[in-house]
């Protein structure tokens, strides 16, 4: 089911599991963003609506409808 923009998610696993039923995580995101990672502090650009940490492998998502702010990223857990 597609919810549109009105679509609400509790955690960061619900966020990358419904873009990658969808196809959605290796698409670009409506602007790069920069991520500072929760589990251990790196700044990364977040290019696509799945990304992952280049440090510690945490997994971040976003959906497309809120992929133009980094406030809407959550992360999923490392090696997600």
């Amino acid at each position: 089911m597609h919810d549109d923009c009105s679509g609400s998610f509790q955690s960061g696993k619900q966020i990358v599991d419904k873009i990658r039923t969808m196809g959605f995580n290796t698409s670009p995101v409506g602007a790069e963003l920069k991520i500072n990672c929760t589990n251990c502090d790196t700044v990364f650009q977040m290019a696509t609506m799945e990304s992952k940490c280049p440090s510690c492998k945490m997994v971040y998502g976003v959906t497309p409808c809120h992929s133009h702010s980094a406030e809407f990223v959550k992360a999923a857990g490392v090696n997600y």
